[in-house]
C-alpha cells in the first residue's frame, strides 16, 4: 500500500521559510515524475514543482521559481520542498504526490497522479 505523508507546514510571516516533507512507502521510485502541487480556498490544485523520481531534472512553476527546491532522499524515501522568501499568495494546502507521468510539463498536471499524501496548510502573513 502506498502512503504518502507530508509535514513541516504552518505559519510563517512573509518573507521567512519553511521546509516540507513527504515520506513515501510502499512506492519504488521509477522513474516517473514526484510532485509538489498547492491549493487555496476557491481555487484549483496546481502543481508548483516536479521532480523525477531517478533524480533526474526538476522544474517548477514560474510563481515559485527562484524561491522554492524540490529535492529526494533515496535513503530516507522522502521529498522535500523548501521555500524561501515566501508570499502571502503562496498560503495553501500544500500536497505531495507520487507515480506521476514520465517526464515533461505533464507533471504540474494534478490528474496524472496517482497517489496523493494528505497535505500540509502553509499560512503566510503579512
Amino acid at each position: 500500500q502506498v502512503q504518502l505523508v507530508e509535514s513541516g507546514g504552518g505559519s510563517v510571516q512573509a518573507g521567512g521559510s519553511l521546509s516540507l516533507s513527504c515520506a513515501v512507502s510502499g512506492y519504488t521510485y521509477n522513474g516517473y515524475c514526484m510532485g509538489w502541487f498547492r491549493q487555496a480556498p476557491g481555487k484549483e490544485r496546481e502543481g508548483i514543482a516536479y521532480i523525477y523520481s531517478n533524480g533526474g531534472r526538476s522544474d517548477y512553476a514560474d510563481s515559485v521559481k527562484g524561491r522554492f527546491t524540490i529535492s529526494q532522499d533515496n535513503a530516507k524515501n522522502t521529498v522535500y520542498l523548501q521555500m524561501n522568501d515566501l508570499k502571502q499568495e503562496d498560503t495553501a494546502m500544500y500536497y505531495c504526490a507520487a507515480l506521476g507521468p514520465y517526464g515533461g510539463s505533464w507533471c504540474f498536471r494534478p490528474d496524472r497522479y496517482k497517489y496523493w499524501g494528505q497535505g500540509t496548510q502553509v499560512t503566510v502573513s503579512s
